[in-house]
């Protein structure tokens, strides 16, 4: 089980009450949340491993140079030598520190990559699990993820913890006209406002599913483009002004699958022993003990 953490974490900020505070009076609201989801996810889909993949650069300078508006709407203050500061709630960034702490205390490690995001370490990981995977996201981005061959599906969040939806080949056929393998090309022609993304002008979802159904891919879509067929002609012009944006943004939309790792250990062990004092400390102690109790029901039947 793969956890796109930041994605689960402003869930949590968002869906738990900031009324949610420790006995000092700081806010717990996305640790508890967070710890709660935890806790759901585990008891529902009983992993054997679980990995919380994390953005080390959650705007990586290399897909800015791609498409300088990736993401740009979200960036508070750019740093020169390292990634840009992302608007965040200062009462969710303090609770950054408390999140990592509870998923060391957990036993679940954290992984990043340089210059990387989550998304590309869920990737890599996805590619080289050896396993079933689920991906636990809210972000629509993962679903070219999805392999029912080689058993890789995704929990999606986005309509809540209780609706949760599993997405396979089928889901996103049915949501979107297009394979999972299609839906990175399928984002870049349809663009997603909330990554900075314009997508080519005039192209919407259907136009876009319609274009992969008929030729399997970009570069099939651009090739039949300049030969002149396979499309209408106000198609044929949408496709030749989006040239430049078309060349450069795959790479940026496609999730990096071969990045190299640190060597850790995802299998489900029984929680620290410090961790009720560090519980009861933060008033964490109910959320922690529903995610101790999922994790050891997970390992007594594993």
């Amino acid at each position: 089980m793969l956890l796109d953490t930041a994605s689960l974490y402003f869930r949590a900020f968002y869906g738990v009450p900031d009324s949610v505070k420790a006995p000092g009076g700081q806010p717990v609201n996305a640790a508890r949340g967070l710890l709660d989801i935890i806790a759901k996810i585990v008891s529902t889909y009983e992993p054997t491993h679980v990995v919380a993949c994390w953005d080390d650069d959650w705007r990586p300078e290399w897909r800015v140079q791609l498409i300088p508006s990736y993401k740009t709407h979200r960036v508070v203050v750019e740093v020169e030598t390292g990634p840009d500061v992302e608007e965040m709630p200062d009462p969710l960034e303090a609770q950054i520190p408390l999140i990592r702490e509870s998923l060391d205390l957990l036993g679940i490690p954290i992984v990043g990559a340089a210059e990387h995001e989550a998304d590309d370490v869920i990737g890599t990981l996805a590619t080289d699990a050896g396993m079933p995977v689920d991906i636990v996201t809210g972000d629509r981005d993962l679903f070219q993820l999805v392999d029912d061959a080689a058993a890789v599906r995704v929990v999606y969040t986005a309509r809540g913890m209780s609706n949760l939806e599993i997405v396979t080949d089928d889901v996103v056929h049915a949501k979107y006209g297009v394979a999972p393998r299609q839906y990175a090309d399928f984002a870049v022609l349809r663009g997603d406002a909330s990554d900075g993304l314009p997508g080519v002008a005039g192209i919407g979802e259907k136009t876009a599913a319609t274009l992969l159904t008929a030729h399997a891919d970009l570069a099939g879509i651009v090739a039949a483009a300049t030969a002149g067929e396979g499309m209408s002609a106000g198609v044929r012009t949408k496709i030749a002004a989006g040239a430049d944006y078309l060349a450069v943004a795959p790479t940026v939309v496609r999730v990096v699958r071969d990045l190299d790792l640190p060597t850790f250990d995802a299998t489900l062990r029984q929680v620290s022993p410090d961790a009720a004092a560090f519980a009861d400390q933060w008033g964490l102690g109910t959320a922690f003990a529903r995610a101790t109790k999922a994790i050891a029901a997970r390992i007594a039947t594993a």
